[in-house]
């Protein structure tokens, strides 16, 4: 059995920040077992937790360049 990513959403909230991950499962035949499944994680690595940060730093970025 194999998961595979399918989306990844990182974001801050009061416990610190959270990554939800959306993912399948596929079985060596290559049949998806199981689709839409979502797992949530509070980022606890210091170097993903600064790669989040800059990740969230550039999203904002782009928001305020926007008209």
């Amino acid at each position: 059995m194999t998961k595979l990513v399918a989306g990844v959403t990182v974001f801050q909230d009061m416990i610190g920040i959270r990554m939800s991950i959306n993912y399948s499962e596929i079985d060596d035949s290559g049949n998806v077992v199981a689709d839409n499944k979502r797992v949530d994680r509070i980022i606890t690595d210091a170097t993903m937790r600064s790669e989040a940060t800059a990740l969230m730093a550039g999203a904002q970025e782009i928001l305020n360049g926007m008209e």
